[in-house]
């Protein structure tokens, strides 16, 4: 993306270089800003016939728009999605990340209701050691959760390509740690774009032809939720927020009638829709990052400590079967 993003036109929307408005994969920057979440808040996201709606107010019971429903039955599919956890982290952008992720742990705990799963999106530690996972994983088994899935994050392969992590989260995965699994009529995938780093994420043909064989046998209809660290579009490719090969991911996805791609990565909400798929990008719980084009670098970001509990935050996922409505709630640490 080019120009400067505190550059604006008369719409609002941000101009390049020579005034106009600039765009991103034919979606304008007034779009772009549009769906463009912010710290904290609970911003409530329903997923319908491939349109985002997204809106600040919760419903009377506390529940995202379409979550009430899901609450109440007992066959809904419920999880969370926690993100960049970033256990080793030492810095003033936040003193305390075990901390800050107890507390997270904590508010998944207080949902209201036990969660089906709940996944972390990568980069659980800050430098990969052995003793930055073990505290990771022990402090994960206090979730109240019946399953915890990961997937790892770049920091989470640093110096040894991803087999500490692999062995402490890896049992039963493929490749460098991808997988897929089934639950509530609902068919998941756990991808793998942080091994092949240059500058831009990195799926690879291996991962690809597993992708390929592993919806073959999909009924067009059946919902698909798709997890990753890095984004699968293409948020913003300067900073390599973005993966170089998702399109040829993407391109076997539009079949089907539903997709949802979860990411982390970004420490901070996002949201795009590209007609049956629909990408969102999830905060973290350690400390936020610069929104795209307002640093030079995505450097951790000192907020002043009453604010930091608002960069940081969980997401929950409700959906019921048969059902073509995803209903997500993000919210801020509390």
């Amino acid at each position: 993306m080019t120009g400067h993003w505190n550059d604006y036109d008369h719409d609002g929307a941000p101009a390049d270089d020579t005034g106009r408005p600039g765009t991103e994969n034919g979606m304008s920057r007034r779009q772009l800003m549009r769906h463009a979440a912010w710290f904290g808040g609970a911003v409530v996201l329903t997923v319908a016939g491939g349109q985002v709606v997204s809106q600040v107010a919760e419903a009377r019971d506390g529940t995202a728009p379409g979550m009430a429903g899901a609450a109440a039955d007992n066959g809904a599919l419920r999880f969370v999605q926690v993100s960049d956890s970033h256990i080793g982290f030492q810095g003033p952008a936040n003193m305390d990340v075990a901390g800050s992720f107890s507390e997270a742990i904590h508010q998944v705990n207080s949902l209201g209701f036990r969660p089906d799963f709940v996944m972390h999106s990568g980069d659980l530690t800050h430098l990969s050691t052995a003793g930055q996972f073990d505290q990771v994983k022990q402090m994960m088994t206090g979730m109240r959760t019946d399953r915890v899935f990961t997937v790892p994050g770049e920091h989470d392969s640093i110096g040894d390509a991803g087999r500490a992590y692999r062995r402490t989260f890896g049992t039963g995965t493929l490749g460098d740690g991808w997988y897929s699994f089934d639950t509530h009529g609902v068919h998941f995938i756990a991808l793998v774009n942080t091994m092949s780093l240059e500058k831009l994420g990195h799926l690879g043909n291996a991962q690809i032809d597993f992708v390929r064989k592993d919806l073959a046998g999909l009924s067009s209809d059946t919902p698909v939720v798709v997890f990753s660290h890095i984004p699968l579009f293409a948020m913003y490719p300067r900073w390599g927020w973005s993966t170089d090969d998702a399109l040829k991911v993407i391109a076997l996805l539009r079949r089907f009638a539903s997709v949802t791609c979860l990411n982390g990565h970004v420490h901070q909400l996002f949201t795009k829709t590209e007609g049956n798929i629909t990408f969102h990008s999830a905060t973290t719980t350690a400390y936020p990052l610069p929104h795209p084009g307002r640093a030079p670098a995505p450097t951790p970001q000192v907020v002043p400590a009453r604010q930091l509990k608002a960069a940081l935050g969980i997401r929950t996922v409700g959906y019921r079967r048969g059902d073509r409505e995803l209903a997500v709630k993000d919210e801020r640490l509390s």
